[in-house]
Parts: structure tokens; C-alpha cells; sequence
């Protein structure tokens, strides 16, 4: 597939998704170049949903890009990543917010040695922070479901990993995104940052880490990690990829992390 049908596809995907939300309805099953003979094999497909939503400061959004950087970087992720069949995973990365505020930070690139590694990681890094109103996990479930049709890779495994630190509070409920995801066979992590003393605008009805064990993950050894703050969210973040990459739920072990699986 040329890089301009790749790009027409996934402009196609983006642009029936929105028709579909407007609509108020669920978005069509879409399927494009990771069927296809060209394909790359990899080990894992996977989709990062990071929330950038006005609820984390500039500190916060830095601590929280730095953990993924890192956690991609490490030599504990690359380990998983030479464990696997094909030795390399697909990663994209992507900033959510409200219901249609969504933006691809990194398209799809692989990573099977400290070299690519290196590179997903200073892409990441260049790119501008920013801030936007409300918190729509259905939005970024929508939007990352169809990203996987236009990959062009072959995973033996698809996740999304959807982080953030507030209920979802903009469109309609994330149930509806998590159970389109896992009848295309996609399974969804999360990653929580828990706030012992929020402010009361962030005061919810349920813990945090409930609301997504209950609401949004799904699949196959699916589970939530919460870390207790964003001091502590790189070690969660490692404990995360790691566990993603390598097919397997991880551990309690961690001091600084709690795990919800479902």
C-alpha cells in the first residue's frame, strides 16, 4: 500500500468516525492495511492515549510525557521487546481531551532496538505541550479503535493504553467504545493518577481506578494500574508497558502502584 492510500485511509477512518459521533451513534467497523499481505508482523500493536485535559498543570503533562520516554527507553522494555516472537511492537501515541479534541502526537512506528527506541522517544519529546477543557475517554476510545485499520503492521496482540486523571465527563459513557474495541479483539489498559486531596471540582462519586476497572478496560488480562501521584507515575508506567509488551498482567510488587484487573 503507498503512503498516499495509507494516509487517504486513515484520513477516511477520522473522518467517518466524526460523521458517526455527531450522529450520536457507534462508529463502523473499519478494516484497511494491517489485513493486508504487506503487513509488518510485530509482537504488539499498541495505541498510547495520554489525557492532556486542564486538570494537569504544565508540571504534571512534563512528569507524565517524561515517564512514557522513559519507560520506552528503558532497558526493562527493551528486554520484553526482544522476549516476543517477532522481537518488536508498533507504538502510536496520541492526546486527548473533550469529545472531539484528539491529536496524533507519533503515527505508527516500530520499535525492535535501542536505536528505534531512541527516535519514538525524541519524537514524542519535540513535540509542544498543551491544555485542553473536559475529559472524554469515550472520545479517545473512538478514536484510537480505528487506528489500528491503518497501521500497516500485523499484531500478534492489539491494546489500547488509555492514561489519565479524571471520570469521564464529555460524551457519551466509555462502556459503549470499551465493548466496540474488544469485539475487534482489542484489549484496553489503563493508567490512573490518583490525588488523595483532590480539589472539588475533581471529587467523584467512585475512585478513580474503579471508574475505569468498571468502565473502560477490557479483554484478555486486561487491568488498571494507579499510581498515587505523578511522583510516582513513571515507575507506573514502566510496570505498565512492560506488562503490555510482554502479554502478561503485571505484579504487586511495586511500591508506588496498585493493580485493578478485570
Amino acid at each position: 500500500m503507498s503512503a498516499q492510500t495509507s494516509l487517504m485511509s486513515f484520513l477516511a477512518a477520522g473522518t467517518v468516525m466524526a460523521l458517526a459521533l455527531a450522529a450520536g451513534v457507534a462508529a463502523p467497523t473499519l478494516r484497511f492495511a494491517d489485513k493486508g499481505p504487506n503487513a509488518i508482523p510485530v509482537d504488539t500493536e499498541l495505541v498510547i492515549a495520554v489525557d492532556v485535559s486542564n486538570s494537569m498543570d504544565p508540571e504534571e503533562q512534563e512528569l507524565q510525557r517524561e515517564g512514557y520516554i522513559t519507560g520506552l527507553t528503558s532497558r526493562e522494555f527493551m528486554s520484553a521487546v526482544r522476549g516476543g516472537s517477532h522481537g518488536k511492537v508498533a507504538i502510536t501515541y496520541f492526546e486527548w481531551a473533550g469529545l472531539y479534541d484528539q491529536k496524533i502526537v507519533m503515527p505508527w512506528r516500530v520499535i525492535d532496538g535501542p536505536e528505534s527506541a531512541d527516535a519514538v522517544a525524541n519524537e514524542i519529546a519535540r513535540a509542544a505541550y498543551r491544555r485542553a477543557p473536559r475529559t472524554s475517554i469515550f472520545g479517545a476510545l473512538q478514536f484510537g479503535k480505528p487506528l489500528f485499520d491503518s497501521s500497516g503492521y500485523n499484531g500478534l496482540r492489539r491494546v489500547i493504553d488509555v492514561s489519565g486523571d479524571g471520570v469521564n465527563n464529555s460524551g457519551r459513557p466509555p462502556d459503549l467504545a470499551r465493548d466496540a474495541a474488544l469485539a475487534m479483539n482489542i484489549a484496553i489498559n489503563g493508567l490512573v493518577i490518583m490525588d488523595d486531596n483532590p480539589p472539588p471540582w475533581q471529587r467523584y462519586d467512585e475512585p478513580l481506578d474503579a471508574h475505569y476497572r468498571d468502565h473502560v478496560i477490557g479483554g484478555p488480562g486486561a487491568f488498571v494500574i494507579a499510581a498515587k501521584d505523578f511522583s510516582t507515575f513513571g515507575e507506573a508506567i514502566l510496570k505498565k508497558l512492560i506488562a503490555e509488551i510482554a502479554n502478561r498482567p503485571p505484579g504487586l510488587s511495586a511500591p508506588h502502584a496498585s493493580v485493578a484487573a478485570r
